[in-house]
């Protein structure tokens, strides 16, 4: 047993240790799930022990399931018929189903002792032992995340969870995939006991020794002829007349909660994941049968999720995917390490440029913030300090180390200050002047070897760089609103940007934890063109005729997180007509107006509707505290109603299409080299339907030919923005995939 050690004390207590080599965190693989049934085996068998004790050798105990495990268990399905398919994936999920509640039901006290974060299949572990008692970790976590990965809990958790605390209380840790503190885990009743680090295993040993003579009494019961005796230690529906806490779906105090589950699943994602929908049904057949037969419909619902496109979609995407671009997948090859050391921000009074300062302070970076005045500079730290503060009155940061980030923060007006940083971003007014203008100053005090970055979301990078003493070190880091929540940077290279300005933006992303995707150099670079795309369709259904409610419900309805006329609000409207105005000039003859684009204009400079900053755009907005944003009557006169409505699953069709085929263009047109990239990007950089996997995982799902299909209409009907680039139609024509394309030709990059 190599993932797994046991060793027993003279009392006769087993303690089975994990300790996987060669890694930070445990997991359950199917060599450790191995490692681990051997132990169970022996604690089992062996008369010698008397009770166990579950622990972990690490800082934490069980991170959850490899996902790699599950995508091998699908490589070895591929090909079977699907019952054989779903035959073998249940198998599998039984063998660890059966493993844990053996131990359960052993007739042996076990205990589990949990120095840290236990999630999904790591929580399902100690959900199948006893005792459970916590370690005082402030950083530690309990949960069954699984759901955000269109998954559930495979290994007893939607059961054993329900049967602990009832449906009410299990419904956010299994439907929303919250997590719980040690605290909260002990106040809930997931665990009996929270003490200090230290003390977790003794406190175990101490549990388990007080509860052997009650095994002891039970067998000798059992040896007896009373094959119905069962230790008080046993979980509580293995007890004679267990009653389900809250009540089960056929009792007037549980029937509301499950029905109102049911509605709720609905109203929240407008049900189209898959995984809350079988998490319910799980845990409603679940709790109305024997626990044993419980965990099989349990193993049924996993199956079939496993063996859908969404969980493989999310998994490859949320996390895969995430993690190789996390981890540099394009970081040049031979350039050492080039963290940062001193940050210098450009445009600090600015709500990005003093964004960008409050993270990179966060993550440990001297930042040095500069603006026109030092009373401008100023604002980034006093918003760095309201961000810091409001943490620590929620008990998620220390006083010490809010002070500590903001003594990291320097503001001035004097570009001397900016001596010695490695690293400036600009986030100063959208203008290539303004741009240029900073970017002359900047240099001439920053060192040879720093890299200048353009946190630009509009301007080519290649022409800001025409300014730059070195356009070899100029590179493009473009945040997203607000960087402080949002999880995506692109990172733009222009044409003679070089292997260590790439490196450097990589591994300050990396630094400041966000993701990062590289894209080449192009007007409105990838996530802004695409999510244009969104925003231009809504303006198309407008000056059609098509109600406004029509049309952000039916945006929601493909799980968009906000509708494209409420996200044009909070970009705000006259920032559009800016960027209108701006892309006319640049593409002269070659530019096409949009049919609502005059009205817009007339919305912001003959009413004043700029968007959610002036309390009126498509939306009016109540004072703060006072109400719901509402969208505005005066619509109707802007862009009237059309007689007849569309069908609203036209609606989201366009929606999701327009999108998509925008996607492929970029990758079409090389500002995506990636298909991980296209995906990422999609769902953390504008929420593009993150049940789909992202704009080409939804191709590949829907099969480029009938995607196909769909562009070739829907642009015979609404125009040339639905035009399949030849690489689609090369795709379909092939009988390829995206993913599958690009596998064949990196040698499986993109698996």
């Amino acid at each position: 047993m190599k993932n797994v050690t046991l060793s027993v004390d003279a009392d006769g207590i087993a303690l089975l240790t994990w300790d996987m080599p060669g890694r930070s965190m445990n997991v359950l693989s199917e060599e450790s799930i191995r490692d681990y049934g051997a132990a169970v085996d022996e604690v089992i068998a062996s008369p010698a022990i008397k009770g166990c004790v579950v622990t972990s050798a690490k800082r934490d105990f069980i991170a959850g399931a490899d996902l790699a495990m599950l995508g091998g268990w699908s490589a070895k399905v591929a090909g079977l018929p699907p019952v054989e398919a779903a035959k073998q994936i249940f198998g599998w999920t039984m063998s660890l189903q059966t493993l844990l509640r053996r131990l359960e039901a052993c007739g042996k006290p076990v205990a589990s002792a949990i120095p840290g974060t236990a999630l999904g299949g790591g929580l399902e572990v100690v959900l199948a032992t006893h005792h459970r008692v916590m370690a005082a970790n402030d950083k530690a976590q309990l949960g069954l995340p699984e759901v955000k990965l269109g998954l559930m809990p495979g290994a007893g958790g939607t059961q054993r969870v329900t049967r602990m605390v009832g449906v009410m209380a299990a419904a956010p840790l299994l439907l929303e995939g919250r997590s719980l503190s040690p605290a909260e885990a002990l106040k809930l009743g997931i665990v009996h006991q929270v003490v200090a680090p230290g003390d977790i295993v003794e406190t175990a040993k101490t549990w388990v020794r007080t509860n052997i003579a009650e095994a002891e009494r039970v067998a000798a019961a059992r040896a007896a002829g009373d094959k119905k005796a069962v230790p008080a230690f046993a979980p509580a529906w293995d007890q004679p007349k267990y009653k389900l806490p809250g009540g089960g779906p056929q009792t007037p105090t549980g029937f509301p909660v499950f029905m109102g589950g049911g509605a709720q699943i609905r109203k929240n994602s407008y049900a189209l994941y898959e995984a809350p929908k079988a998490i319910l049904a799980a845990v409603y057949e679940g709790v109305q049968v024997p626990f044993d037969t419980a965990l099989r419909i349990e193993a049924g619902y996993f199956t079939k999720l496993v063996l859908g496109p969404q969980s493989r979609n999310m998994i490859r995407s949320l996390f895969a995917s995430k993690q190789a671009l996390e981890k540099g997948a394009h970081r040049p090859a031979g350039v050492t390490d080039m963290s940062v050391k001193k940050l210098g921000v450009l445009g600090g009074g600015g709500f990005m440029g003093a964004g960008i300062a409050n993270v990179a302070a966060g993550a440990g970076i001297e930042v040095v913030v500069l603006d026109q005045t030092e009373e401008a500079a100023a604002k980034a730290k006093a918003h760095a300090e309201k961000e810091a503060f409001a943490r620590v009155a929620k008990g998620r940061m220390t006083e010490d180390a809010a002070k500590a980030l903001l003594a990291r923060i320097t503001t001035t007006a004097d570009y001397a200050q900016l001596a010695g940083a490695d690293l400036v971003v600009e986030a100063v007014f959208e203008h290539p002047d303004v741009k240029r203008q900073v970017i002359e100053a900047a240099e001439r005090h920053l060192p040879v070897s720093a890299v200048f970055a353009s946190n630009t979301s509009t301007i080519p990078i290649s022409d800001l760089a025409e300014r730059s003493k070195r356009p070899e070190r100029f590179i493009g880091i473009h945040f997203f609103s607000p960087v402080e929540k949002m999880p995506l940077v692109e990172i733009i290279t222009g044409r003679k940007t070089g292997d260590e300005a790439l490196a450097k933006a990589l591994d300050f992303v990396r630094q400041i934890r966000k993701t990062p995707i590289v894209v080449k150099d192009a007007r409105f670079f990838y996530a802004n063109r695409c999510v244009l795309r969104y925003i231009e369709e809504a303006h198309y259904m407008l000056s059609e005729g098509v109600k406004p409610a029509l049309i952000e419900n039916a945006a929601r309805m493909i799980g968009m997180p906000v509708g494209p006329l409420a996200l044009n609000d909070e970009t705000a409207l006259d920032l559009g007509v800016k960027i209108a105005k701006t892309t006319k000039a640049a593409l002269g003859a070659a530019y096409k107006e949009h049919p609502a684009e005059a009205r817009i204009e007339d919305m912001v400079t003959r009413l004043g509707r700029l968007g959610r900053k002036a309390s009126k755009g498509f939306y009016d907005y109540p004072e703060k505290g006072k109400g719901k944003k509402r969208l505005w009557p005066g619509l109707a006169e802007i862009f009237p109603l059309a007689a007849e409505q569309p069908d609203v699953e036209e609606l989201k069709l366009r929606f999701l299409t327009v999108q998509a085929v925008e996607a492929v263009r970029a990758l079409a047109d090389g500002v995506i080299s990636d298909v991980r990239e296209a995906d990422v990007g999609a769902i953390f950089g504008w929420g593009f339907a993150p049940w789909s996997g992202g704009p080409i995982s939804y191709i590949d799902t829907l099969g480029p030919d009938r995607f196909l299909r769909h562009c070739d209409r829907l642009e015979a009907r609404f125009g040339e923005r639905y035009t399949p680039p030849a690489l689609l139609r090369d795709v379909a024509a092939r009988g390829e995939t995206f993913y599958g394309r690009q596998v064949g030709q990196a040698g499986g990059k993109a698996a």
